[in-house]
């Protein structure tokens, strides 16, 4: 039975790994599998998912007005190995995207597969993170750690010097460079070390 999967969590704790890896499972035992990643995140070349551990894949690149469900469809009427859908952060879905993807697991019977940041440097939910949050039937969350050893739920934008930033526009696109992944007592209190 398909369903929408959310994999979420703070900032560096392998979602990408992880995603990478399911899609290499589909694939070791003869299923295909898309791959989506957003246009706004421009660490790497465009149309790749790349990992902080190195592991790379083709991706298809998608923006805000990207239909999910009439692509997927087409795709699925030509490649009958098709099995799976993974997308890299999900956190830059809108909220009709999101539907798109149910609508692919309820119409086209596929699973999909969405991992992504719960909360931005603020603390506040991405568009859709909210979605997925309040409609997947499957949530997970992908453990990481703060300095401190408790578990890290919160992103915290840092500036060159390391300190944190609390304002800004919400998408600023970054690596370890801008973000560190705190508990939320270190991030209320605003300590990165």
């Amino acid at each position: 039975m398909a369903k929408l999967y959310f994999y979420y969590s703070a900032m560096n704790a392998g979602k990408t790994t992880t995603l990478l890896q399911s899609s290499y499972n589909y694939h070791e035992r003869g299923m295909g599998t898309l791959l989506f990643t957003p246009v706004i995140d421009d660490r790497f070349a465009a149309g790749k998912i790349a990992s902080r551990i190195g592991l790379v894949n083709d991706a298809i690149s998608f923006d805000r007005a990207f239909h999910f469900f009439e692509y997927i469809e087409k795709i699925q009427k030509t490649s009958p190995k098709l099995k799976c859908i993974l997308i890299d952060e999900a956190h830059f879905m809108t909220k009709d995207q999101v539907m798109q993807l149910a609508q692919v697991v309820d119409n086209l019977k596929l699973p999909v597969l969405t991992y992504g940041l719960r909360t931005d440097f603020l603390g506040e939910t991405f568009e859709g993170s909210r979605y997925l949050l309040s409609w997947a039937e499957e949530l997970t969350e992908i453990k990481t750690i703060c300095h401190c050893g408790s578990k890290a739920t919160m992103n915290a934008r840092i500036d060159g010097q390391g300190v944190i930033v609390r304002e800004g526009e919400q998408i600023e696109i970054g690596g370890n460079d801008r973000y560190i992944a705190l508990c939320r007592k270190h991030f209320v209190a605003g300590k990165v070390a």
